[in-house]
This record gives structure tokens, C-alpha cells and sequence, in this order.
């Protein structure tokens, strides 16, 4: 069987077709325009699934959201101002009464701890942390080999555990929030802010490599932001693996090095010496080989 498969993120919606190994047979990407409301972030998914059924022959559409998904019934329980009005859509029925095929929503972290669970760098681990950062902080929770979602599928929001009280707002409506200091966007409001002229994050990074001292002051700042909070995280659960994805994972060996650098002087040593981070492998894929993961299994 091929899926259709769609990843809705802040800021980019991802769409593929992929088979029952995990094969891509197509991958591309769209703005997600998320200001221009809830109305037309479905008017655009619609578009892609008939893009997707014009193409292919597809057999289900399966979906990785950002958000809280009940993903018994496929709606969005909750979600930040990130994705204004997006709270309450009822995703699976409206993608299936448009294109009269079955369809499985999942939380986008939960999908990539799903899809680098089947085929990436958590293979054969029960018990680890998927952190995703982009433009929050995503996490999800492999516990005793499955996924662990909560009383009311909302396990796993560690992007708004609270690093500085009374802090920066936040989307979700507290202050100082995680993912406030330690997400993509964050840092690069802290580069908007430090450099006079336009730097992305990834010439940000090139920067960083090339030592250069202002860019070390503030990485070095943002990575001591992102390992506080995953300190507490490893503290609580002991996981044996952190996998880092989203966007910022395609920095590789050098972020990871960086964070595992950090968060060893952190963590106490029983912990540290069970410990894995790793990134993960499917890099920004890894959400979508998750939501097939998850139509599969149900």
C-alpha cells in the first residue's frame, strides 16, 4: 500500500507518498502561512492530499500534526497561538469526508520518535527521549518499548516546562517557557539581535565553526538554555537515549557534540553513564516515516 503522508508544522507543511517498507516515492514542502488561519491551513492540506491522489495510488492519507492530537478520533485537543484557530479541528474527518480514504493524526514528535524508533537511530531502544527543535520544542516518550502519550494525549510537552518564571511570553500563554530560549526561533531572534546584519541559522552555525567569538558567546548561551532543560528531563525519566531531530538535527555531529559536551557536566553520573544522544537519522523526514509508522500499526 502507498500512503499519502503530511507533516503540519509552524512553519512549513511537508508532504510525501510513502510505502509499506518506509520507501519515499516523492517529498516535497509548502509555507505553512499559519496567520492566515485555520480556514486555509485545511484548504491547503486538502489541495496536497488531491495533488498526492492525482500522482499516486493512494491507499490512506496518514498525518503528523504539531499540536495535542487525540489520536483515537484524529482532532486537535489543543494547540498554541503558533497555529491560530487550530484548536478543536476535527482533522481526520475532514481529510477523509474530502478524500473518502482512511485516515490516522498523530502529535508531529510523537511521529518522529515513532519513525526513528522503526527505521532510525532508536532502533531496538525502549526507553528514550525524542526532543525536536524547530520552531518550538517538541517531545515525545518511549517508555518499556512504547510510545507514552498521557491521560489525555498530551504527554511529552517539554517545550513549555518553565526554564526562567516570569519570563519571555509564550505562545501557550505562560512566560519563560523552554522553548522560548532553547527552540530554532528563539536562537535565531538572539542572532536578530546580536548581529547588525541578516544571518540565518545555518550561516549562524557556519560562524560558530569558524570560531568566531561572538557567535561562540551566543551558541555557547543557547546551548547551556537547551541542555538546563534537558538535564531535568534526563533526571526524571533516565532514559538510555536522547534523539535530537527536527531542522536544527541537520547540524550533526557538531550540535550533538556540543550538547553532549554540556549536558555531561549537568547530569549526575548514574545517569550519564546510561546515557546516549544521538540525532536523529531521518533528519526532518523522520516525522513523516513516523505518521506511516503509526497508520500501519493501527
Amino acid at each position: 500500500m502507498q500512503l499519502g503522508v503530511i507533516d503540519i508544522g509552524g512553519t512549513f507543511i511537508k508532504y510525501a507518498v510513502v510505502d509499506q517498507e518506509g520507501l519515499f516515492l516523492s517529498h516535497d514542502s509548502v509555507p505553512t502561512d499559519a496567520p492566515s488561519g485555520s480556514k486555509k491551513l485545511i484548504a491547503k492540506i486538502l489541495g496536497l492530499c488531491d495533488q498526492m491522489m492525482a500522482d499516486f495510488e493512494i491507499g490512506g492519507i496518514a498525518i503528523s500534526s504539531a499540536g495535542q492530537i487525540d489520536a483515537l478520533r484524529g482532532v486537535v485537543v489543543f494547540a498554541t497561538d503558533n497555529l491560530p484557530g487550530y484548536t478543536g479541528t476535527r482533522l481526520a474527518e475532514l481529510v477523509s469526508g474530502h478524500t473518502g480514504l482512511p485516515v490516522r493524526v498523530e502529535n508531529d514528535v510523537n511521529c518522529t520518535a515513532l519513525g526513528e524508533s522503526w527505521k532510525g537511530a532508536a532502533r531496538g531502544v525502549e526507553n528514550f527521549l525524542c526532543v525536536t527543535i524547530g520552531t518550538g520544542v517538541g517531545g515525545a516518550l518511549f517508555l518499556n518499548g512504547k510510545l507514552y502519550t498521557g491521560a489525555g494525549f498530551s504527554a511529552g510537552e517539554i517545550g513549555h516546562l518553565v526554564l526562567y518564571p516570569g519570563g519571555k511570553a509564550c505562545t501557550c500563554g505562560s512566560r519563560g517557557c523552554y522553548e522560548q530560549y532553547a527552540s530554532s526561533s528563539a536562537l535565531q531572534q538572539l542572532i536578530s539581535e546580536e548581529f547588525s546584519e541578516w544571518m540565518d541559522v545555518k550561516a549562524f552555525f557556519e560562524r560558530v565553526k569558524a570560531e568566531d567569538s561572538k557567535a561562540l558567546l551566543l551558541f555557547d548561551d543557547w546551548i547551556d538554555d537547551l541542555t538546563t532543560g534537558l538535564q531535568s528531563l534526563v533526571h526524571l525519566f533516565n532514559p538510555e537515549l536522547i534523539v535530537i531531530g527536527g531542522g536544527i538535527s541537520a547540524q550533526g555531529e557538531f550540535l550533538r557534540q556540543a550538547i553532549e559536551s554540556s549536558l555531561n557536566k549537568k547530569i549526575m553520573p548514574n545517569h550519564k553513564k546510561h546515557l546516549q544522544i544521538k540525532m536523529a537519522e531521518h533528519d526532518n523526514k523522520s516525522n513523516l516515516l513516523g505518521a506511516a509508522k503509526n497508520f500501519f500499526r493501527n
